[in-house]
């Protein structure tokens, strides 16, 4: 089908949703399966569509809805980031280096930002997030989400933080800047150094006890001294002494 090049500026108008961060050949092929529902014959004719039909529309943003993981995972776990964690780093570092490793879809490295706004202005947090999928590295930097995948962000975030795109929910673009998307092996590429804390939650139970013994080292040695590890509900370490970490909360380790 031709007109796709003017669909995606068409639907960016509208939408502010950039389709060229998707991969291009998966993502036209689901747009005229969707154009082929309709009994429609071209890009403009389904852009005609979804501009005036409010149904059409939603089915399209849900289409393309995120709902691999969710904002404030056990959000227990992140009230003791905000309420502990953040304020140690905090006393010693006011532009303190975060890693979100295997941050999926961006769901993680999202929420980090909001919590950090309650500390820091916007432009003084960064948030360096790695995966491996390409997939959900293009879905992270479109940061649109279903309504279900937001349901434990704070409402003051959700106001503040997200526009409604049809059903769906944006990040908005102040919070996209303040996160650095790239594509990162873990079990292979050198890791960077120097960070106050690294968020590693719910990968590490698929690999082998050799691979995450090999993963724990280098996340000790990717951090500061006092820096904090952050790992998911089914993580915990035993006994993290052999990687010369000491649990602090559950669920939070520190290097000495």
């Amino acid at each position: 089908m031709e007109g796709y090049e003017k669909f995606k500026e068409r639907v960016f108008n509208k939408t502010k949703l950039d389709l060229t961060l998707y991969k291009e050949r998966q993502m036209k092929r689901r747009i005229e399966s969707l154009i082929t529902r309709h009994g429609l014959g071209d890009f403009d004719s389904y852009f005609k569509l979804i501009d005036t039909d409010k149904e059409s529309f939603d089915e399209f943003i849900t289409y393309l809805t995120i709902n691999v993981s969710e904002f404030y995972r056990n959000p227990s776990q992140w009230e003791t980031l905000r309420g502990e964690v953040f304020p140690a780093i905090l006393k010693r570092n006011k532009r303190p280096k975060i890693w979100s490793a295997a941050c999926s879809t961006g769901e993680e490295p999202y929420s980090l930002v909001m919590c950090l706004s309650e500390f820091l202005p916007l432009k003084d947090i960064k948030i360096y997030a790695v995966d491996f999928d390409d997939e959900a590295l293009s879905k992270a930097q479109v940061g649109i989400y279903s309504e279900k995948s937001i349901k434990n962000v704070p409402k003051q975030y959700v106001d503040k933080y997200f526009e409604l795109v049809g059903k769906s929910y944006r990040v908005k673009d102040e919070v996209k800047k303040c996160v650095e998307f790239k594509k990162m092996n873990l079990l292979r590429d050198p890791y960077p150094k120097g960070f106050d804390i690294i968020i590693c939650r719910n990968v590490m139970i698929y690999f082998t006890e050799e691979a995450k013994d090999e993963m724990y080292r280098k996340f000790y040695d990717s951090l500061v001294n006092d820096g904090y590890f952050f790992v998911g509900s089914t993580e915990q370490i035993i006994q993290p002494q052999r990687y010369n970490f000491e649990s602090s909360q559950t669920f939070f380790y520190y290097k000495r």
